[in-house]
């Protein structure tokens, strides 16, 4: 790190928490600045983490800060984002980039404009057994690609719905298990398969009440290489289980649960193969946030904001820019359009 990188945060609500100790985990990272509309939410954040806190976002972008990170609710990503952009700082916005792809485009206009940096957060993608799912795929040891699937079968209760008047919205959270939980994984689906051509699906708020978007809902894939897969999400099933994506080709199949790789077989061996297996052999435990929002680690967080940094030192795009994290935003978006009017949808 040649610099010391001073950081903001817009927005002071439960994910922010996560924010605020991935910055304190990075050496040569600071936290100066936190804003919110709420002022007890700002103060209590900035009193904890000993930095300046304002409910003013004019007031705010004018603090010497470098990166700004952006943990409002999901439909109300554009604004803030644009604000600090046009204050020439770096941005990094919370999943998703905004919830309609207009609002995605305009942020990554703005900040193309103004010759910043910008990122979404997808943590899942730094996680090592993902990393090395990556790996695999790009060696070309799976073969040919045939299926891409993933399962979100996660809880959520009533309480947690009713929590915040934001929450189950089309226009604040922009869809349900979807858009907020199951986006994710998505991410990841669509990052090994290389791109989503086209789905059908069907979807229904099943057990929730007084929200307005789905909390159970399916897709069939057709991906870019010809491979099909499933998307299966939902905050419907009790008690929630842990989230898997199984990659599957005519040479080999991989199958990673929550962040464990639980089954990697090949035609043939690999060099990765005793790595694989040690790490089996020590299999992490934990729920992630099947169950619980909060139950998450903020060490993703590190790691992206961390890259974000080399990006911005070595004047390259970060792995998850705003034209990544705009793709399962599309692809979300397909989805509820396939649902919504039971025809095959296709994405572009």
């Amino acid at each position: 790190m040649k610099k010391k990188y001073r950081f903001g945060i817009i927005g002071c609500g439960m994910i922010s928490d996560f924010h605020a100790a991935a910055i304190r985990d990075i050496p040569g990272a600071e936290l100066v600045a936190v804003v919110d509309r709420n002022q007890e939410k700002a103060m209590h954040l900035g009193d904890a983490n000993r930095c300046k806190w304002y409910t003013d976002i004019k007031k705010f972008c004018e603090h010497d800060m470098d990166i700004v990170t952006v943990c409002t609710p999901s439909g109300l990503h554009k604004e803030p984002a644009i604000a600090a952009i046009r204050a020439g700082k770096h941005v990094i916005v919370e999943k998703p980039l905004d919830v309609t792809l207009e609002r995605c485009d305009s942020i990554i206009e703005a900040a193309t404009k103004a010759g910043v940096t910008l990122a979404t957060i997808f943590p899942s993608r730094w996680s090592e057994c993902n990393q090395l799912m990556k790996q695999a795929i790009k060696s070309k040891w799976f073969g040919r690609l045939t299926l891409g699937d993933t399962y979100v079968k996660w809880w959520r209760t009533q309480e947690y719905y009713d929590s915040g008047a934001w929450r189950g919205t089309w226009k604040m959270d922009g869809g349900g298990a979807l858009m907020n939980q199951s986006i994710h994984n998505i991410d990841l689906i669509q990052w090994f398969m290389g791109g989503v051509e086209s789905v059908m699906a069907m979807s229904g708020l099943l057990v929730h009440k007084r929200i307005e978007v789905e909390d159970t809902a399916v897709a069939v894939l057709k991906f870019k290489n010809g491979a099909l897969g499933v998307i299966e999400g939902s905050t419907s099933a009790y008690p929630g289980l842990l989230k898997k994506i199984e990659i599957h080709g005519n040479r080999g199949t991989v199958i990673v649960e929550q962040d464990n790789i639980v089954f990697w077989k090949f035609a043939g061996s690999t060099p990765l193969d005793k790595k694989v297996g040690e790490m089996m052999s020590r299999r992490k435990t934990g729920t992630g946030g099947a169950s619980d929002p909060k139950a998450i680690s903020y060490v993703g967080h590190r790691k992206q904001f961390e890259d974000f940094i080399t990006a911005i030192e070595k004047k390259r795009k970060p792995l998850v820019d705003g034209e990544e994290g705009r793709k399962s935003v599309e692809i979300i978006l397909a989805i509820y359009k396939s649902a919504k009017t039971g025809k095959l949808v296709r994405l572009g």
